[in-house]
């Protein structure tokens, strides 16, 4: 029997493009379930770039989902629409939403929850699913990473970063970062990255063809986008892959179209957000065989770097703007 629930719930609005300062509590009526879908009283909601993009006005949300903030959340189930097996009342969850995870409820479709691993914290599962779904489709995925082989991720403190390293590390693959301070470069090593390079200090290019004797890394993972991708196909080895899911410094490069294909290089890239409920089903069913069991022996956790009560969204994404960070911020509800 559904437990009864609240008309109104507390939601962080955006209430014009801009600043953290546009981030304001209201309130907002209960999101209605649509079949397949399940509420969520939400004990926590991760903090991602692609929020500050949002708040931004960059990054609308798609067609369908809550314009509130927030693309992973962790709570409990209190109701369910329509006929869904695995799932019940009661059941702690994380998930990964479209959209309005910023809230004291949330709506999500049920192929996108997860459990919560045994020997995590509710509230600490909430920095689990938009890095973990991230990671694990475009690193092993697309990117196709294996044993024995060598990645280089940029942004390596960032909660990508730090994601990443854990999960290349525990299936045995050597890892190399970036990182933007002496500080965060500590912390990636902490992690069992081999090497972090400071790019304020080394050109990672250079640094990269030292640490592989010339050979360059069968993967790199980039955030940056700009002039870092004909940097990037220059540190892979043959029949490299070199993987894009951001574009901080700007969507236009120049590329050494040459450098493709006499290294035989593969370049691909995805975003996670328009994808499909089913798309993003399979996914979800690749994390609870293959990545959920490490996190439950201790070799892979999240990294929570600090946590704000939901109505200091704003200081949170200040938090944000700021990289000071060293893996994830998290809200709490």
């Amino acid at each position: 029997m559904t437990q009864a629930l609240p008309q109104e719930m507390t939601a962080i609005d955006i209430t014009e493009p801009g600043g953290p300062e546009v981030l304001k509590p209201s309130q907002k009526p209960l999101p209605t379930l649509q079949d397949g879908e399940v509420l969520i009283k939400v004990a926590a909601s991760g903090v991602n770039r692609p929020d500050v993009m949002q708040r931004q006005g960059n990054y609308p949300p798609p067609k369908g989902a809550p314009d509130i903030p927030g693309l992973e959340i962790a709570g409990t189930i209190v109701d369910i629409a329509g006929d869904i097996k695995g799932w019940a009342l009661g059941d702690e969850v994380c998930a990964l939403v479209a959209g309005g995870g910023y809230a004291k409820y949330c709506a999500a479709p049920a192929p996108q929850c997860l459990p919560v691993p045994k020997g995590i914290q509710l509230i600490d599962a909430a920095a689990l699913p938009e890095t973990m779904f991230t990671v694990w489709d475009n690193v092993f995925t697309r990117g196709g990473l294996s044993v024995g082989e060598t990645i280089l991720i940029h942004g390596g403190s960032s909660g990508i970063g730090t994601t990443a390293i854990q999960l290349a590390v525990a299936i045995g693959a050597t890892v190399y970062v970036t990182a933007g301070s002496d500080e965060k470069c500590r912390a990636c090593e902490e992690l069992g990255a081999s090497k972090a390079i400071n790019y304020r200090e080394t050109d990672f290019v250079d640094a990269v063809q030292e640490l592989t004797d010339k050979k360059g890394v069968n993967v790199v993972l980039d955030m940056v986008g700009g002039d870092y991708v004909a940097r990037n196909l220059r540190v892979l080895a043959k029949a490299g892959r070199l993987v894009q899911i951001a574009v901080q410094q700007g969507t236009k490069a120049e590329i050494p179209v040459h450098v493709i294909m006499l290294k035989q290089i593969t370049f691909t890239g995805s975003t996670l957000r328009p994808r499909s409920v089913a798309e993003k089903a399979l996914i979800t069913e690749q994390l609870r065989d293959k990545a959920w069991p490490l996190i439950e022996t201790g070799k892979v956790k999240p990294l929570i770097f600090e946590r704000f009560p939901l109505a200091e969204a704003a200081k949170a994404h200040a938090l944000m703007d700021s990289s000071a960070h060293i893996g994830k911020i998290v809200l709490t509800v």
